[in-house]
C-alpha cells in the first residue's frame, strides 16, 4: 500500500513564505510525475505545479515566479516552496504522484494541508 503524507501548511501573512513537503512511502517501484493541486472553498481543484521524473516543471500562471516545485528522488519526496504569498493562495493543498507500486501503476493523493494567507 502506498501513502502520501503532506506537511508544512499553516497560517502566514501576505508576502510571507511556506514550504510544503509530501513524502511517498510503501511498496513503490517507480515515481513518474509529482504535483501539487489546491482547492479553495467553492472552487474546483486546480493544478498548481508539476515536476516530471526528469525534472521538467510546469506552473499555474498565477504562481509563476513565486512558487517553486522540486523533488528528492532518493527520499520519494516532492516540495513546494511558496514565496510572496497572497490571500488568493488560501486553499487546501494536495500532493499527487503518478507511480508504480506493488499493485501496479496509478495516481495517488495526499490527505491535504491547509494554507491560509491572512493578516
Amino acid at each position: 500500500q502506498v501513502q502520501l503524507v503532506e506537511s508544512g501548511g499553516g497560517l502566514v501573512q501576505p508576502g510571507g513564505s511556506l514550504r510544503l513537503s509530501c513524502a511517498a512511502s510503501g511498496s513503490i517501484v517507480s515515481i513518474y510525475d509529482m504535483g501539487w493541486y489546491r482547492q479553495a472553498p467553492g472552487k474546483q481543484r486546480e493544478l498548481v505545479a508539476v515536476i516530471t521524473s526528469g525534472g521538467s516543471r510546469n506552473y499555474l500562471d498565477s504562481v509563476k515566479g513565486r512558487f517553486t516545485i522540486s523533488r528528492d528522488n532518493a527520499k520519494n519526496t516532492v516540495y513546494l516552496q511558496m514565496n510572496s504569498l497572497k490571500p488568493e493562495d488560501t486553499a487546501v493543498y494536495y500532493c499527487n504522484a503518478d507511480l508504480r507500486g506493488g499493485s501496479g501503476r496509478g495516481i495517488h493523493w495526499g490527505q491535504g494541508t491547509q494554507v491560509t494567507v491572512s493578516s
